[in-house]
């Protein structure tokens, strides 16, 4: 039986928020779960009990500062992202994504988020494409493509969605190259006429099989830098395997400086590079012929 077992949701949630507080922050005080989950205080008092039943020594009462904190041999029991769980609450924070009461941080530091634009995504025609991919139907979007000068319609069958990182795009079955291809969502700017399916997702090649690519720290980079390096990206034995869907590979290799030869780039600004660029190279003339 894990120590998570048999506790309802509800109850579950507030006591990881307890461990969350305890480990990141130091401490958690009753008044903070009842703030955070609109509780009364006796609720409040027994989910603190119940914490330290399941996860005895790990919340300690301290009277100086009136709330609870780690004890000495703080063991995590119910969180078990790691610092993924607070660094992805502090982005969304940072980023205006979720209310501060929603992140679960007490006392953040002081953050800024590298600007990314907001695209214009309109709300009916991601609405519309979202029906299609439930419903699998296929529909006609007005489409602003980069290889003609003024948008057209033309018919897809969406299956599903990815984010390179700056925007979103549909992956989608285009009737009209009778070929899967990416669309930008906030080029979509019309929607209309549901209708019959084209091929669907189990028939797209390119977004259901993966390639691996191998990365290593660039080799223009002293011994102890390329440790820095290495343990940055969690490598082993001075690589690290990236598994990627082929519809994905330029968008990872872009966004990770991996295309046009990374060993040529200057090791300060390009710190790794591809151990099986031949290998990479032949997946990406497979996914471009794909498209």
């Amino acid at each position: 039986m894990t120590p998570a077992s048999k506790i309802k949701w509800g109850v579950e949630r507030r006591l990881e928020f307890i461990e969350f507080r305890l480990f990141w922050e130091g401490g958690v005080r009753r008044s903070d779960i009842m703030t955070t989950f609109d509780v009364s205080e006796p609720q409040a008092s027994k989910d603190l009990t119940l914490y330290q039943e399941r996860a005895p020594g790990n919340a300690v009462y301290d009277k100086t500062s009136k709330r609870y904190v780690a004890g000495p041999h703080f063991s995590s029991v119910f969180l078990t992202e790691g610092p993924s769980e607070y660094l992805v609450r502090l982005r969304s924070f940072g980023e205006g994504l979720m209310e501060p009461a929603e992140t679960w941080l007490g006392s953040p530091p002081e953050i800024d988020i590298v600007l990314n634009p907001a695209r214009d995504v309109d709300a009916g025609c991601l609405q519309s494409v979202l029906k299609a991919v439930r419903e699998k139907r296929s529909l006609e979007v007005r489409y602003q493509s980069m290889s003609t000068p003024d948008p057209g319609w033309r018919r897809i069958t969406p299956h599903a969605f990815g984010f390179d990182g700056f925007r979103w795009h549909v992956r989608a079955y285009c009737h009209k190259s009778d070929r899967f291809k990416d669309f930008l969502i906030p080029r979509i700017t019309g929607v209309r006429d549901f209708d019959e399916p084209g091929l669907g997702g189990d028939s797209d090649t390119m977004w259901n099989d993966r390639f691996v690519v191998i990365i290593g720290s660039h080799p223009g980079l002293s011994q102890n830098q390329r440790a820095g390096v290495e343990k940055d990206y969690g490598m082993d034995g001075g690589t690290k395997p990236l598994e990627i869907r082929y519809a994905m590979l330029f968008y990872v290799l872009r966004r990770l400086g991996l295309l046009d030869n990374p060993e040529s780039k200057p090791a300060r600004t390009q710190h790794i590079i591809t151990i099986n660029a031949d290998e990479t190279a032949e997946a990406m003339r497979k996914a471009d012929w794909a498209l």
